[in-house]
């Protein structure tokens, strides 16, 4: 494996933990027991994966290479042995959630460009390796999905995150340090955007978000 390969099967490993450490908080939230909060954490760190390989009719990444198991079981460990002493637990999850969003959208974009995808299915792609796993985490749990709440903005960071990388792909432009900014400013965004409350327009001009 080159260093190029290497770097990039880091990347997803980090997003693959980020987004299990957020499947396992919100177990922890939801007082799942450990079979539960693995699950979740599997669910969120590998789903995303999971359908874009699907789509790309390739071997699933997550069933290809043992080390994706690695993080979700690590996951769910940390959290067992430290939620007791995790306050404000939401505002963790959305943290951890957000940066395996920056990763995902990067590295499934990345991955789909370099298997001859189109440009704009390609960033398609990068986007649905990032909100797919939260989508299938929040269903599971009985959760209103982020990707729908109307008070949040969740999937457009994804999709800028996407576009500059495919952008920068196709310009010879993506290296470690653009990629590390791309994925920075999704992170950045998707914070800001929680914090703040920023949110698309509704579906119809004349209706309000419910409170």
């Amino acid at each position: 494996m080159d260093t190029a390969s290497q770097i990039a099967l880091a990347a997803d490993l980090l997003g693959v933990l980020f987004f299990a450490v957020s499947g396992s908080l919100l177990a922890a939230r939801k007082s799942f027991d450990l079979v539960g909060s693995l699950l979740l954490a599997s669910l969120a760190s590998l789903g995303g994966g999971v359908v874009r390989d699907v789509i790309l009719d390739v071997p699933p990444a997550a069933f290809n290479n043992p080390a994706y198991l690695v993080p979700p079981l690590l996951a769910t460990v940390l959290v067992y042995f430290v939620f007791s002493g995790v306050e404000r637990v939401r505002q963790v999850l959305v943290l951890f959630d957000a940066a395996g969003l920056a990763l995902f959208c990067i590295t499934g974009t990345v991955k789909a460009l370099e298997l001859g995808q189109h440009p704009v299915s390609a960033a398609l792609l990068g986007v649905t390796t990032a909100v797919g796993g939260g989508l299938l985490r929040d269903v599971v749990a009985n959760e209103i999905p982020q990707l729908f709440d109307p008070r949040d903005i969740y999937a457009l960071p994804a999709l800028l995150g996407a576009t500059i990388v495919t952008v920068l792909y196709l310009t010879g432009t993506f290296t470690i340090v653009t990629g590390i900014l791309a994925a920075s400013l999704v992170f950045s965004l998707r914070v800001l955007a929680w914090r703040y409350g920023w949110h698309a327009p509704l579906a119809a001009r004349t209706w309000s978000a419910r409170p």
